[in-house]
């Protein structure tokens, strides 16, 4: 297994930040510790200070590295030295900063510059001779946006040529930014007349959206006052648009997510963009920018006072001109916090390279173990290997819209938004969010409802269920959604961002039911701690489950953590361990160890035991010495709500864990319910678990 990989650009705005997202997705989701380093960094174009693609990965990927610690020095440093003829110093430097790292983590993914400055020959001589002397396998990176095929291949052989003449093994090719027309004979063309010991070579199509720069890097770029709308700034803008004529004659000229660049004391423009942002009948602009020396006067600042849901409104003293030139020379990157760029951006690199290949020649075939990252980062690439429909009832909240953006654009799941159709979609301009192609249905004014209400008062007119009362009842999001899951409309549910979780599983257990074998329905818990991840059941649903049902859940508990790559060591807990302790409750946790172990006899499971020896090697080997459970346990089975609601909340606020959760367990169909104090994440998160869940209960993993 190779400890490093070297990515390089062989021209300008090749997409380094878009392929070195992708690759650091699989690194973190198959190794422990990752590191990035990049041995020469551009100030041209910075973050505070930071190499922006560097503070891109370190941010995103939350790496708790020294920021100096991962560059050995800016580009002018590195020209300085060369032109002093030290260029062994430069190289000793990188040598040592690097060295630094590998000693330390398990992988250290190399980028090269650029090639932003004015010297493109200096720096691709330098990436050959730095990736030569780290002894990294390379992935080049070529742009074909404005490059014919034939152009394309003369360079990526020169550049092959030139990296294997230094003893460089080009590990992979991908051409990025080709145009979609062009995608099947670049690959044949590349395949066909570059070296075939080049083996993995990949083409990324053009994409508009990545190009786009968004309204706060305008703002940034142009220093810009933000007047109005600083939360909808992550909005995209395709082009920009001068104001120059009258109303009439600008309205017909603009498109969706156009920049408007109008004179401060233009109020007729600014009052006319207003207007068509709120008329459905106009397309929605990105935002407008406002220039000139002169502030907005009284009537303008009363009026958008009085306004919500503005599109951003900046202010810049510049004259109009020079504003639009400035917009021009605007360098469009990938920020940490460009979440719509990082979904689509990852989406497209997974969607056109065979990362399991890659994975396979960077770090090896087997993984080396298992970890939180890894964990998080594989329910992703998981649900999106056989593609389910989530239905989120939902769908006027916030979270709930921003993690499907994420999930579409990352092109995990299909989406379907229950509530309001006005409202979800005015929360969705509001946000700037890019949700165009995702489903969105009323169950009250939805074709459906006579169906689902027929069919509902089938199921439940022996509870005295009359049809007026199932159509009332099949009207609330939550049924409609578990029904939408129950006729096959979906292939699961996840709610509870702001229902409860008797709301949000009542439905299911009415009609969706439990499986064949199943008695009731259980949750667990995935609590991802520093350096494993271990599964917490039952901590949502059940208060006090009898033997028989404590039994079910471990069994059922032992099920869904091998389904998701964990494997079960079952500890069924108690106040004592083995045979030290006696009372009700430790009895009823023996006789539930007993029946679990006659219904799933090669199930690996202890109990009674105490969450010290479960879970502690050294108290593990005074308590219980014999035991093949203990000290090593995966799988924690608590006997009341009580405990282990308590216990998972415990841990969750006092070790720092991630608790992905609750997953429903013993349903027919997958119904998933989130904490209402979710965040964007764990709605993701949930919703990829949810969708693997679909995948087992068709057959299809």
């Amino acid at each position: 297994m190779s400890k490093n990989l070297y990515i390089t650009a062989l021209e300008p705005k090749s997409g380094i930040s878009l392929v070195a997202l992708g690759v650091m997705e699989f690194l973190v989701r198959n190794l422990g510790r990752v590191a990035v380093f990049r041995p020469i960094v551009n100030t041209r174009y910075n973050t505070d200070g930071k190499d922006e693609i560097i503070h891109l990965i370190s941010s995103y990927y939350k790496l708790d590295i020294a920021y100096r610690r991962m560059y050995a020095y800016t580009f002018d440093e590195a020209r300085t030295l060369v032109a002093d003829k030290r260029y062994d110093k430069l190289l000793e430097g990188i040598l040592d900063r690097y060295k630094d790292l590998e000693n330390e983590y398990d992988f250290v993914l190399c980028l090269g510059t650029d090639f932003e400055s004015d010297s493109a020959a200096f720096e691709f001589e330098l990436n050959v001779e730095i990736a030569n002397n780290l002894g990294c396998p390379v992935l080049m990176i070529a742009n074909a946006h404005q490059g014919s095929i034939e152009g394309v291949v003369r360079s990526c052989r020169f550049a092959i040529e030139s990296f294997e003449e230094k003893g460089s093994k080009i590990l992979s090719l991908i051409v990025n930014r080709t145009p979609a027309n062009l995608q099947r004979d670049m690959l044949q063309a590349l395949r066909e007349k570059l070296p075939s010991e080049i083996e993995l070579i990949y083409s990324i199509p053009f994409e508009e959206t990545l190009d786009r720069p968004t309204m706060a890097e305008i703002a940034r770029a142009l220093d810009a006052t933000v007047i109005y709308g600083r939360e909808q700034l992550n909005r995209p803008v395709s082009r920009f648009v001068i104001a120059a004529m009258n109303l009439k004659n600008l309205l017909p000229r603009i498109e969706n997510d156009n920049l408007v660049i109008t004179p401060i004391d233009r109020v007729d423009v600014i009052l006319g963009m207003l207007a068509a942002y709120r008329s459905s009948n106009m397309p929605n602009i990105g935002g407008m920018v406002l220039t000139g020396y002169m502030e907005t006067d009284e009537i303008l600042r009363n009026l958008l006072l009085g306004m919500d849901d503005l599109v951003p409104i900046l202010k810049v003293k510049d004259d109009t001109f020079t504003t639009a030139m400035k917009i021009t020379a605007i360098h469009n990157r990938i920020t940490p916090e460009s979440t719509l760029k990082i979904a689509s951006g990852l989406g497209l690199f997974e969607s056109h390279v065979r990362t399991s290949e890659l994975r396979k020649k960077i770090v090896g075939y087997s993984l080396l173990f298992t970890t939180p990252k890894m964990f998080e980062f594989g329910l992703v690439n998981r649900a999106r290997a056989f593609k389910q429909t989530i239905v989120l009832p939902e769908g006027e909240d916030e979270r709930i819209l921003r993690a499907a953006e994420i999930l579409v654009h990352r092109d995990v799941v299909d989406i379907i938004l229950l509530g309001k159709v006005p409202a979800i979609k005015s929360k969705i301009l509001t946000l700037g969010l890019a949700l165009s192609g995702v489903k969105i249905i009323d169950p009250v004014a939805s074709d459906l409802l006579d169906d689902y209400a027929a069919t509902y008062f089938a199921l439940r007119k022996h509870k005295g269920i009359t049809p007026d009362n199932a159509r009332d009842v099949m009207s609330a999001v939550n049924y409609f959604g578990t029904m939408m899951v129950y006729k096959g409309h979906a292939d699961g549910m996840v709610s509870g961002a702001v229902h409860s979780t008797l709301n949000t599983v009542r439905p299911s257990l009415e009609f969706v039911k439990t499986k064949p074998g199943s008695t009731i329905m259980s949750s667990v818990f995935f609590m991802c701690l520093e350096d494993r991840v271990l599964a917490y059941g039952d901590c949502a649903v059940n208060p006090r489950p009898t033997a028989e049902q404590l039994a079910e859940i471990a069994i059922e508990s032992s099920k869904t953590a091998v389904l998701f790559g964990i494997r079960p060591y079952v500890a069924m807990l108690s106040y004592s361990s083995g045979t030290s302790g006696i009372g009700e409750e430790v009895e009823k946790v023996k006789k539930a160890t007993e029946i679990a172990h006659r219904l799933a006899p090669d199930l690996l499971l202890e109990g009674p035991i105490q969450y010290d020896a479960a879970v502690d090697p050294i108290v593990a080997e005074t308590k219980m010495p014999h035991s093949k459970v203990a000290g090593k346990a995966t799988v924690f089975i608590f006997p009341d709500l009580n405990t282990g609601n308590n216990t998972y909340k415990a841990v969750q606020r006092s070790a720092g864990a991630v608790a992905i959760g609750p997953i429903m367990q013993g349903l027919n169909k997958p119904v998933n319910d989130l904490s209402r104090g979710c965040v964007v994440t764990d709605i993701v998160n949930t919703v990829a678990i949810t969708a693997i869940q679909a995948q087992a209960e068709k057959g299809l993993i």
